[in-house]
């Protein structure tokens, strides 16, 4: 009896130890988003390369419609980054980030909570940029095509809404900290 308890426990802990190793199969999907990185840095150069031999011709709504892509193509990158990162740490494995001097601090600090509530706003904030897009070339885009867009936009803006009350409401979204009690002591300078 205890042998096939103490085999059912091995075989229990050998399973588990499997899955949890199975975490190393996202890595490959974090190094595909690096590579995506790269891409869109080659699309945001090739953006920039286009805006600057047009930068003495464009007019005004080219010029801002040139600066909306480059921030949109930044933004985006910035999106796979929070991804790559706090995926990574999230579902793989720490980074240890005391060897880096400038290791942003909210790297370390997110969770999936928080991480999903910094895509969707990041999401809104492209999509925004899209609709902003559409509405700077109006001449160029069809009453059918800008329904959409401010359609898509909306549905984004309601989906961050509802996903930050249930996350506040779940109790896993940002606590505002109880202030300090005053104990009746003065701390200090005053007479």
């Amino acid at each position: 009896m205890a042998d096939k308890k103490l085999k059912d426990n091995l075989i229990e802990r050998s399973f588990e130890r499997a899955l949890f190793a199975s975490r190393w199969l996202l890595a490959p999907f974090y190094v595909t988003l690096v590579v995506t990185l790269a891409v869109l840095l080659l699309k945001a150069v090739q953006e920039l390369w286009h805006f600057l031999g047009h930068a003495f011709t464009a007019t005004e709504s080219e010029t801002i419609l040139a600066v909306l892509a480059l921030i949109d193509l930044t933004l985006t990158g910035s999106l796979i980054l929070i991804v790559i990162f706090s995926g990574y740490e999230n579902f793989v494995s720490k980074i240890q980030h005391s060897d880096h001097e400038d290791w942003p601090e909210w790297m370390s600090k997110i969770d999936f909570s928080g991480l999903k509530l910094k895509l969707l706003s990041s999401i809104v904030a492209i999509s925004a940029i899209q609709v902003l897009k559409a509405f700077m070339n109006l001449k160029n885009t069809s009453d059918r095509e800008l329904m959409w867009l401010v359609g898509i936009h909306m549905v984004f803006v309601v989906s961050g809404i509802f996903m930050a009350l249930t996350d506040r409401i779940s109790g896993e979204g940002y606590v505002k900290p109880k202030p300090e009690k005053a104990s009746g002591h003065s701390t200090g300078g005053g007479q």
